[in-house]
């Protein structure tokens, strides 16, 4: 689907390039498993896992929001508060879009700060930089639910990146 954008320049690419640093960075840190592996942990048994390390698997995984809307009512269900709604069978982008929607709002519901939650285009699109957003959201998402002793615990690590431009 990106294949088709055109090309940013300027200020967008700049962005555009420093996000992607930034994306390689954490994936360096081990940010990216940490992700999966709580994910996977999470929803185990009621959804497919992820099936490997690579961000095109986890954007794969992701893109329709389902295993995002099973692992925010998980969380919300341990806190005895209500579900999110979401369309299990997504046969168009809307719909994925509606579910990534519906976690974002369920992720608020459960205390995630609104800055940790991601546009659904972030998600969608799967392009590395952009989808370093949902890669924040969701590891911020762990590090809350560790801080009320949800279990299986999420195990990233907070990392220092210097911004050395």
């Amino acid at each position: 689907m990106a294949e088709n954008r055109a090309k940013k320049s300027g200020l967008g690419a700049d962005i555009e390039k420093k996000l992607e640093y930034r994306y390689d960075q954490e994936e360096a840190a081990g940010t990216m498993t940490a992700v999966m592996n709580w994910v996977n942990a999470v929803t185990a048994g009621e959804h497919e896992p992820i099936a490997n390390q690579s961000q095109k698997e986890l954007h794969r995984a992701l893109r329709d929001g389902v295993m995002l809307c099973k692992l925010i009512n998980k969380l919300l269900a341990s806190e005895g508060k209500n579900k999110v709604s979401f369309q299990k069978k997504v046969a168009s982008p809307f719909v994925a879009m509606g579910n990534i929607e519906s976690y974002n709002k369920g992720a608020a519901e459960y205390g995630l700060s609104k800055e940790f939650l991601f546009q659904s285009g972030d998600l969608w699109e799967g392009r590395k930089g952009p989808f370093l957003n949902v890669i924040n959201g969701i590891h911020s998402l762990g590090f809350l639910a560790n801080s009320k002793g949800f279990q299986p615990a999420y195990t990233g690590q907070q990392t220092k990146l210097l911004d050395l431009e």
